[in-house]
Protein backbone atom coordinates (compact mmCIF):
# COMPACT_ATOMS: atom_id res chain seq x y z
CA UNK A 1 0.00 0.00 0.00
CA UNK A 2 1.14 3.38 -0.44
CA UNK A 3 2.41 5.82 1.93
CA UNK A 4 0.26 8.30 3.47
CA UNK A 5 1.11 12.05 3.94
CA UNK A 6 -0.34 14.68 5.90
CA UNK A 7 -0.56 17.82 4.04
CA UNK A 8 -1.46 20.93 6.50
CA UNK A 9 -2.69 24.21 4.53
CA UNK A 10 -3.95 21.54 1.57
CA UNK A 11 -6.41 24.20 0.57
CA UNK A 12 -3.88 27.04 -0.13
CA UNK A 13 -2.19 28.34 -3.11
CA UNK A 14 0.59 25.70 -2.25
CA UNK A 15 -0.74 23.16 -1.05
CA UNK A 16 -2.94 22.41 -3.50
CA UNK A 17 -0.28 22.27 -6.01
CA UNK A 18 1.50 19.68 -3.45
CA UNK A 19 -1.63 18.23 -3.07
CA UNK A 20 -1.89 17.18 -6.58
CA UNK A 21 2.23 16.55 -6.91
CA UNK A 22 1.30 13.79 -4.53
CA UNK A 23 -1.19 12.30 -6.35
CA UNK A 24 0.49 12.40 -9.47
CA UNK A 25 3.21 10.02 -7.48
CA UNK A 26 0.31 7.89 -6.13
CA UNK A 27 0.72 8.54 -2.28
CA UNK A 28 -2.54 8.62 -0.30
CA UNK A 29 -3.29 11.83 0.82
CA UNK A 30 -4.49 13.46 4.49
CA UNK A 31 -5.34 16.92 4.05
CA UNK A 32 -5.58 18.93 6.84
CA UNK A 33 -7.85 21.98 6.75
CA UNK A 34 -10.15 24.19 8.35
CA UNK A 35 -13.68 23.58 8.29
CA UNK A 36 -14.70 26.69 6.71
CA UNK A 37 -11.69 26.32 3.99
CA UNK A 38 -12.85 23.23 2.55
CA UNK A 39 -14.29 25.20 -0.51
CA UNK A 40 -12.51 28.08 -1.12
CA UNK A 41 -13.83 28.89 -4.59
CA UNK A 42 -15.72 27.79 -7.23
CA UNK A 43 -13.06 27.78 -9.72
CA UNK A 44 -11.48 24.95 -7.79
CA UNK A 45 -12.88 21.19 -7.08
CA UNK A 46 -13.40 21.30 -3.82
CA UNK A 47 -10.83 18.99 -1.52
CA UNK A 48 -13.22 16.67 -0.70
CA UNK A 49 -14.06 15.43 -4.34
CA UNK A 50 -10.20 14.77 -4.75
CA UNK A 51 -8.79 10.98 -4.17
CA UNK A 52 -7.67 12.20 -0.62
CA UNK A 53 -8.57 11.80 2.99
CA UNK A 54 -9.66 15.06 4.22
CA UNK A 55 -9.42 15.49 8.24
CA UNK A 56 -10.66 19.02 9.40
CA UNK A 57 -9.13 20.57 12.21
CA UNK A 58 -7.70 23.88 13.20
CA UNK A 59 -4.01 24.18 14.12
CA UNK A 60 -4.13 27.07 15.93
CA UNK A 61 -6.23 24.82 18.27
CA UNK A 62 -4.67 21.78 19.22
CA UNK A 63 -7.51 19.67 20.42
CA UNK A 64 -8.87 19.43 17.10
CA UNK A 65 -6.36 18.11 14.81
CA UNK A 66 -5.14 15.55 17.78
CA UNK A 67 -4.50 12.07 15.96
CA UNK A 68 -4.07 13.94 12.36
CA UNK A 69 -1.06 12.24 11.82
CA UNK A 70 -1.65 8.44 13.12
CA UNK A 71 -0.73 5.99 10.28
CA UNK A 72 0.95 8.72 8.19
CA UNK A 73 4.61 8.15 7.00
CA UNK A 74 5.08 12.17 6.50
CA UNK A 75 3.67 15.38 7.06
CA UNK A 76 4.11 18.32 4.84
CA UNK A 77 3.44 21.35 6.44
CA UNK A 78 2.27 23.78 4.47
CA UNK A 79 -0.17 25.80 6.62
CA UNK A 80 0.80 29.62 6.80
CA UNK A 81 -0.76 32.78 6.71
CA UNK A 82 1.10 35.55 4.60
CA UNK A 83 -0.62 38.58 5.85
CA UNK A 84 1.24 41.95 6.29
CA UNK A 85 -1.29 43.99 6.14
CA UNK A 86 -1.68 45.22 8.97
CA UNK A 87 2.44 44.72 10.03
CA UNK A 88 1.02 43.65 13.30
CA UNK A 89 -0.90 40.81 13.92
CA UNK A 90 -1.10 38.11 16.62
CA UNK A 91 -3.43 35.90 14.33
CA UNK A 92 -0.29 35.36 12.22
CA UNK A 93 1.95 34.23 14.77
CA UNK A 94 -1.23 31.76 16.55
CA UNK A 95 -0.81 30.07 12.74
CA UNK A 96 2.68 30.13 11.52
CA UNK A 97 4.94 29.94 15.16
CA UNK A 98 1.79 28.14 17.60
CA UNK A 99 0.73 26.06 14.56
CA UNK A 100 3.96 25.04 13.93
CA UNK A 101 4.82 23.65 17.55
CA UNK A 102 1.07 21.83 17.24
CA UNK A 103 2.30 20.03 14.14
CA UNK A 104 5.53 18.87 15.41
CA UNK A 105 3.52 17.48 18.33
CA UNK A 106 1.49 15.43 15.99
CA UNK A 107 4.92 14.69 13.97
CA UNK A 108 6.17 13.17 17.48
CA UNK A 109 3.06 11.40 18.39
CA UNK A 110 2.85 9.31 15.35
CA UNK A 111 6.49 9.20 14.78
CA UNK A 112 6.81 10.17 10.79
CA UNK A 113 10.00 9.41 9.19
CA UNK A 114 10.17 12.90 7.29
CA UNK A 115 8.81 16.22 8.26
CA UNK A 116 8.94 18.47 5.44
CA UNK A 117 8.50 22.48 6.37
CA UNK A 118 7.37 25.19 4.27
CA UNK A 119 8.96 28.22 5.39
CA UNK A 120 9.73 30.93 3.10
CA UNK A 121 13.47 32.59 1.88
CA UNK A 122 12.64 35.73 3.50
CA UNK A 123 14.07 33.76 6.49
CA UNK A 124 17.68 34.08 5.02
CA UNK A 125 19.44 37.31 4.45
CA UNK A 126 18.95 38.86 1.00
CA UNK A 127 21.64 39.61 -1.33
CA UNK A 128 22.04 41.55 -4.99
CA UNK A 129 21.66 40.23 -8.39
CA UNK A 130 25.41 39.00 -8.76
CA UNK A 131 25.86 37.70 -4.93
CA UNK A 132 22.59 37.07 -3.76
CA UNK A 133 21.42 35.14 -0.82
CA UNK A 134 21.86 31.76 0.71
CA UNK A 135 20.86 29.38 3.16
CA UNK A 136 24.11 30.72 5.25
CA UNK A 137 22.72 34.49 5.57
CA UNK A 138 21.59 35.09 9.01
CA UNK A 139 18.03 36.47 8.94
CA UNK A 140 18.00 40.28 8.25
CA UNK A 141 14.05 40.43 8.13
CA UNK A 142 13.74 42.02 11.75
CA UNK A 143 14.08 45.74 10.44
CA UNK A 144 11.05 45.52 8.75
CA UNK A 145 8.64 45.44 11.72
CA UNK A 146 6.57 42.79 9.91
CA UNK A 147 5.13 39.47 11.74
CA UNK A 148 5.38 37.43 8.89
CA UNK A 149 8.71 37.35 8.64
CA UNK A 150 9.44 37.63 12.45
CA UNK A 151 7.13 34.31 13.18
CA UNK A 152 8.07 32.25 10.10
CA UNK A 153 11.71 33.04 11.38
CA UNK A 154 10.70 31.54 14.81
CA UNK A 155 8.53 28.43 13.48
CA UNK A 156 12.24 27.49 11.39
CA UNK A 157 13.62 27.61 14.82
CA UNK A 158 11.04 25.80 16.08
CA UNK A 159 11.55 23.06 13.67
CA UNK A 160 15.68 23.36 13.89
CA UNK A 161 15.71 22.85 17.03
CA UNK A 162 13.02 19.61 16.98
CA UNK A 163 15.79 18.25 14.49
CA UNK A 164 18.30 18.82 17.33
CA UNK A 165 16.77 17.72 20.73
CA UNK A 166 13.88 15.14 19.24
CA UNK A 167 15.91 13.55 15.92
CA UNK A 168 12.65 14.97 13.91
CA UNK A 169 13.65 13.56 10.57
CA UNK A 170 12.90 16.95 9.15
CA UNK A 171 13.53 19.08 5.75
CA UNK A 172 12.93 22.88 5.54
CA UNK A 173 11.85 24.09 1.78
CA UNK A 174 12.01 27.96 2.22
CA UNK A 175 10.16 29.64 -1.23
CA UNK A 176 10.82 32.73 -3.13
CA UNK A 177 7.59 34.57 -4.41
CA UNK A 178 5.02 32.10 -5.84
CA UNK A 179 3.01 32.51 -9.25
CA UNK A 180 1.30 30.05 -11.74
CA UNK A 181 -2.20 28.97 -11.88
CA UNK A 182 -5.04 28.07 -9.09
CA UNK A 183 -4.49 31.04 -6.96
CA UNK A 184 -7.95 31.30 -6.35
CA UNK A 185 -8.02 33.88 -3.37
CA UNK A 186 -5.89 35.46 -5.16
CA UNK A 187 -2.82 35.47 -3.55
CA UNK A 188 0.42 36.83 -4.75
CA UNK A 189 -0.85 36.44 -8.53
CA UNK A 190 -2.81 39.92 -6.95
CA UNK A 191 0.01 41.35 -8.49
CA UNK A 192 -0.96 40.39 -12.28
CA UNK A 193 -4.02 41.26 -12.05
CA UNK A 194 -3.56 44.37 -10.76
CA UNK A 195 -0.99 44.95 -13.26
CA UNK A 196 -3.49 43.54 -16.31
CA UNK A 197 -6.67 46.66 -14.72
CA UNK A 198 -3.84 49.42 -15.07
CA UNK A 199 -3.71 49.79 -11.38
CA UNK A 200 0.08 49.55 -11.59
CA UNK A 201 1.63 52.82 -12.47
CA UNK A 202 4.81 53.11 -10.79
CA UNK A 203 7.59 50.19 -9.76
CA UNK A 204 9.58 50.49 -6.75
CA UNK A 205 13.72 50.24 -6.52
CA UNK A 206 13.88 47.22 -5.13
CA UNK A 207 12.95 43.49 -6.55
CA UNK A 208 12.56 39.91 -5.56
CA UNK A 209 13.38 36.48 -6.64
CA UNK A 210 10.25 34.78 -8.94
CA UNK A 211 9.49 30.87 -9.25
CA UNK A 212 6.96 28.74 -10.62
CA UNK A 213 4.41 27.41 -7.98
CA UNK A 214 4.79 23.40 -9.38
CA UNK A 215 8.32 23.81 -9.24
CA UNK A 216 7.88 24.64 -5.29
CA UNK A 217 5.39 21.63 -5.16
CA UNK A 218 7.71 19.61 -7.13
CA UNK A 219 10.59 20.50 -5.02
CA UNK A 220 8.87 20.32 -1.60
CA UNK A 221 7.40 16.51 -2.35
CA UNK A 222 11.31 15.35 -3.51
CA UNK A 223 12.08 16.56 -0.21
CA UNK A 224 10.61 13.63 1.65
CA UNK A 225 12.97 11.21 0.07
CA UNK A 226 15.95 13.91 -1.12
CA UNK A 227 17.47 16.58 0.77
CA UNK A 228 19.91 16.51 4.35
CA UNK A 229 17.75 16.14 7.67
CA UNK A 230 18.33 19.96 9.46
CA UNK A 231 19.24 21.56 6.08
CA UNK A 232 17.49 24.18 4.58
CA UNK A 233 16.87 24.71 1.10
CA UNK A 234 15.57 27.94 -0.92
CA UNK A 235 13.23 27.62 -3.47
CA UNK A 236 13.48 29.92 -6.11
CA UNK A 237 14.85 30.63 -9.58
CA UNK A 238 14.72 34.12 -11.28
CA UNK A 239 16.06 37.23 -9.81
CA UNK A 240 14.22 40.47 -11.32
CA UNK A 241 14.04 44.37 -10.41
CA UNK A 242 10.16 45.08 -10.26
CA UNK A 243 10.85 47.12 -13.41
CA UNK A 244 12.28 43.73 -14.94
CA UNK A 245 9.52 41.91 -13.18
CA UNK A 246 6.58 44.12 -14.17
CA UNK A 247 7.89 44.29 -17.87
CA UNK A 248 7.83 40.73 -18.01
CA UNK A 249 4.34 40.28 -17.07
CA UNK A 250 2.99 43.06 -18.59
CA UNK A 251 4.29 41.23 -22.10
CA UNK A 252 3.39 38.07 -21.12
CA UNK A 253 -0.44 39.46 -20.70
CA UNK A 254 -0.37 41.98 -23.71
CA UNK A 255 -0.56 45.24 -21.42
CA UNK A 256 0.93 48.78 -21.15
CA UNK A 257 3.97 47.98 -18.16
CA UNK A 258 4.19 50.17 -15.32
CA UNK A 259 6.32 53.32 -16.89
CA UNK A 260 7.04 55.31 -13.94
CA UNK A 261 9.88 54.45 -11.47
CA UNK A 262 9.12 55.29 -7.95
CA UNK A 263 11.71 56.84 -5.57
CA UNK A 264 12.55 55.27 -2.27
CA UNK A 265 11.84 58.63 -0.32
CA UNK A 266 8.17 58.94 -2.40
CA UNK A 267 7.44 55.43 -1.26
CA UNK A 268 7.78 56.36 2.10
CA UNK A 269 6.42 59.42 2.56
CA UNK A 270 3.42 57.18 1.22
CA UNK A 271 3.65 54.60 3.19
CA UNK A 272 4.03 57.10 6.19
CA UNK A 273 0.42 58.33 5.11
CA UNK A 274 -1.15 54.95 4.77
CA UNK A 275 0.06 54.34 8.52
CA UNK A 276 -1.42 57.16 9.70
CA UNK A 277 -5.07 56.37 7.77
CA UNK A 278 -5.14 52.81 9.48
CA UNK A 279 -4.63 54.30 12.97
CA UNK A 280 -7.07 57.03 12.67
CA UNK A 281 -9.38 54.46 10.08
CA UNK A 282 -9.17 51.52 12.43
CA UNK A 283 -8.14 50.04 9.20
CA UNK A 284 -5.82 48.91 7.18
CA UNK A 285 -5.03 51.37 4.65
CA UNK A 286 -4.19 50.10 0.63
CA UNK A 287 -0.19 49.25 2.35
CA UNK A 288 1.89 50.47 4.94
CA UNK A 289 5.33 51.41 6.02
CA UNK A 290 6.79 48.14 6.31
CA UNK A 291 5.52 46.72 3.08
CA UNK A 292 7.32 50.00 1.44
CA UNK A 293 10.55 49.32 3.12
CA UNK A 294 10.32 45.33 2.00
CA UNK A 295 9.71 46.85 -2.26
CA UNK A 296 12.39 49.49 -1.93
CA UNK A 297 15.23 46.68 -1.07
CA UNK A 298 16.32 43.97 -3.32
CA UNK A 299 15.12 40.43 -2.18
CA UNK A 300 17.53 38.62 -4.45
CA UNK A 301 18.29 34.47 -3.34
CA UNK A 302 20.30 31.49 -4.68
CA UNK A 303 18.25 28.34 -5.32
CA UNK A 304 21.61 26.18 -6.56
CA UNK A 305 21.35 24.02 -3.22
CA UNK A 306 17.74 23.02 -3.77
CA UNK A 307 18.52 22.39 -7.58
CA UNK A 308 21.01 19.82 -7.05
CA UNK A 309 20.07 18.50 -3.90
CA UNK A 310 16.36 18.32 -4.58
CA UNK A 311 16.13 18.12 -8.18
CA UNK A 312 14.56 21.12 -8.65
CA UNK A 313 13.08 22.40 -11.86
CA UNK A 314 13.42 25.75 -12.92
CA UNK A 315 10.40 26.32 -15.04
CA UNK A 316 10.59 29.65 -17.04
CA UNK A 317 8.74 32.85 -15.55
CA UNK A 318 7.59 33.77 -18.94
CA UNK A 319 5.79 30.45 -18.25
CA UNK A 320 4.62 30.87 -15.16
CA UNK A 321 2.70 34.31 -16.15
CA UNK A 322 1.17 33.14 -18.71
CA UNK A 323 -0.31 29.70 -17.29
CA UNK A 324 -1.56 31.84 -14.01
CA UNK A 325 -2.86 34.27 -16.82
CA UNK A 326 -4.86 32.01 -18.57
CA UNK A 327 -6.07 30.65 -15.49
CA UNK A 328 -7.76 33.83 -14.22
CA UNK A 329 -9.24 34.18 -17.54
CA UNK A 330 -10.84 30.49 -17.62
CA UNK A 331 -12.21 31.34 -14.83
CA UNK A 332 -13.46 35.00 -15.43
CA UNK A 333 -10.88 36.59 -13.07
CA UNK A 334 -10.70 39.10 -16.29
Amino acid sequence: MPPTVLVTGANGFLGRHIVAELLRRNYNVRALVRPQNRTTSSALPPLHSLPIECREGDIGQPNTVAGAADGCMAIIHAAALAQVNPARNPAVWAVNDTGTETVLQLAQEAKVERFVYVGTANVFGFGSVSQPGDETRPFSGTRYGLDYMDSKRAATVRVQRAVAEWNLPAVLVHPTFMLGPGDAKPTSNALLLELHRGRLLGYPPGGKNYVHVRDVAVATVNALSKGQVGESYILGNQNLSYREAFGLMARVMGVPPARWPIPAAVARAYGAACDLKARWSGQPAQLNSAMVAVANDGHYFSAQKAIVELSMPQTALEQAVQEAFDWFKTNHYV
